[in-house]
């Protein structure tokens, strides 16, 4: 829930701030600037609690910690491509394949009823996946909409890009 209030909290200011500045809602740099900003917070938290995201990990995986770290660089690197025009359709296209990918552990978790903040398994279970899956997809979504669809949109119209 938390990336979800970060993602649409930042989208509304970056919003609200490129129509005072600029005089229309420059929605490509407020859409990547939302996503780059929940994926700092989402990168920052497998630092913070890296722990208990080990547990999201399937049980074959080795290495559980280096993967959970390098993840959470993987996040940071992919907000910094998204604020760059030239990366950004790259970025775009291997941030959606992560949302793909890590929904299994997503759904590990839930299985688990994991509590990745504590590491514990006092977590909400399988009900979390009733808001998880709908809530990847809407990152997905939101990706391919203000990375792709709409830089390419209004490639005809370049003061707004």
């Amino acid at each position: 829930m938390k990336p979800l209030l970060v993602l649409l909290g930042v989208f509304g200011l970056l919003a609200a701030g490129t129509y005072f500045w600029q005089g229309y809602v420059n929605v490509v740099l407020a859409g990547n600037g939302a996503m780059a900003a929940m994926l700092l917070f989402t990168g920052a938290a497998h630092f913070a609690f890296t722990k208990g995201m080990m547990g999201m990990l399937p049980d074959f995986l080795p290495a559980k910690k280096a993967w959970v770290l390098a993840t959470g660089v993987l996040e940071i690197v992919a907000a910094v491509g998204l604020l760059l025009p030239a990366l950004r359709p790259l970025t775009a296209w291997l941030l959606i394949a992560f949302f793909i990918l890590i929904l299994p552990g997503n759904i590990i978790a839930a299985r688990r009823h994991l509590n990745y903040q504590t590491g514990t398994l006092d977590g909400p279970g399988l009900r979390y996946l009733w808001f998880r899956i709908p809530l990847q997809l809407f990152f997905i979504y939101w990706t391919w909409t203000f990375s792709l669809a709409w830089p390419s949109y209004l490639a005809n119209f370049s003061h707004v890009i």
